[in-house]
């Protein structure tokens, strides 16, 4: 019987079993980053809000921002992406020529709570920063799958498009073809249904899709697939974008997902950096994986 003051809406309590799942899933997860050459940083959970704004669109609205008494404006990071562009610019040197990076951290986002979503949550990210070549694209995402592999998803897809194949639409056709399976095909308009139904892999794709085959023996249809329909919300992403299905299905809620992003940094650094990352929803994947 509860006799303590309640957690707020959309923040919770983790205790000893559950506590010791997300661990041993963290272990297993660095253990593969480290093989592939990330090393560990870490940021802090807050930020100068002027650092977060302007760089989500509209989910911009769910960044919890407050005034301290001394006047500063300041927000509860709302991923680690931007923490680490920041932090990047102000460290250039570790651009030699490039550097790859996983951090875990609370994220804070006030969004309508749900089944795996939470206000308060935790994210495991990696990224590669300064590196242009697509086969860093492919590193990402072959680093994501095995170490998905790792803790025993085995059915786990990465679904994959480029936001290239976007360039002539609006943000708001973006924003609506990436919302298909929330709001239903019959909620949205024919003319971009029309427009995903005929789209292809571009020629970065199929040779990111070559490099997996090739250099990582992965195989599609098996452990990744071209998704017409994904779009990905946020709208610093410049080139492929993935996310990561429990069993491959496009109509599924991702554990996981991130792309290419060449000018985020650049916003702070003031050149443009090419940046590729993923980011694990830690939340998601606990709930996912039997009690140890």
């Amino acid at each position: 019987m509860q006799k303590g003051p309640v957690t707020p809406k959309g923040f919770r309590d983790i205790g000893p079993e559950l506590a010791k799942k997300r661990r041993e899933t963290i272990n297993k997860i660095s253990g593969v980053l480290e093989e592939f050459g990330f090393v560990p940083i870490e940021t802090p959970t807050l930020e100068f809000a002027e650092t977060l704004l302007g760089k989500y669109g509209e989910e911009e609205k769910l960044i919890y921002k407050f005034t301290d008494r001394g006047g500063r404006d300041l927000a509860l990071r709302y991923d680690l992406t931007v923490p680490l562009a920041r932090f990047v610019a102000n460290n250039l040197g570790l651009l030699n020529p490039s550097f790859s990076r996983y951090q875990i951290g609370q994220i804070f986002r006030g969004e309508n709570p749900q089944k795996g979503r939470y206000r308060e949550s935790t994210q495991f990210d990696l990224d590669t920063v300064g590196a242009a070549d697509l086969e860093e694209d492919a590193k990402i995402i072959a680093a994501a799958i095995k170490a998905i592999r790792e803790i025993g998803l085995n059915n786990a897809q990465m679904a994959i498009n480029d936001r290239q194949n976007f360039k002539d639409l609006s943000v708001e056709d973006i924003r609506a073809i990436d919302k298909i399976y929330k709001v239903g095909k019959e909620n949205t308009e024919k003319r971009l249904l029309d427009f995903v139904q005929d789209l292809k892999p571009n020629e970065s794709l199929k040779e990111v899709f070559s490099v997996l085959e090739s250099k990582y023996d992965l195989k599609e249809g098996k452990d990744f697939y071209f998704d017409p329909t994904l779009a990905r919300g946020l709208d610093y992403y410049t080139g492929a974008i993935f996310e990561l299905k429990p069993t491959g299905k496009p109509e599924e809620q991702s554990i996981g997902g991130g792309g290419r992003y060449d000018k985020l940094i650049g916003i702070f650094a003031g050149r443009d950096i090419p940046a590729v990352g993923f980011s694990f929803g830690l939340d998601r994947l606990a709930d996912l994986l039997p009690s140890p």
